[in-house]
């Protein structure tokens, strides 16, 4: 992994555990609904920015040397990303 990148998403993985385990407690303490589902959404949110950290990572390394050695390999591996997040949706 990139340096920056591999530094970053620890840092985010980092505060997701944090956050699951907030919510976690908030469950167990029978706090206000709408208060667990604002920090449900914020989690979400957290993995989306993980989940572009890793994919940025991916297109600077694998798919860049990928494309020059094998384009299709790498183009059907996007597509199946993408396929999996539409489907997501």
């Amino acid at each position: 992994m990139i340096s920056d990148i591999k530094r970053r998403a620890v840092h985010r993985s980092k505060i997701l555990q944090g956050q699951l385990k907030g919510i976690e407690k908030m469950i167990e303490d029978e706090e206000y609904c709408m208060d667990i589902l604002t920090q449900s959404l914020a989690l979400q949110k957290s993995i989306r920015s993980l989940n572009k950290l890793i994919l940025e990572n991916h297109l600077r390394t694998h798919i860049k040397d990928g494309m020059s050695s094998h384009p299709d390999a790498s183009i059907e591996e996007l597509l199946k990303l993408y396929a999996i997040t539409d489907k997501a949706s």
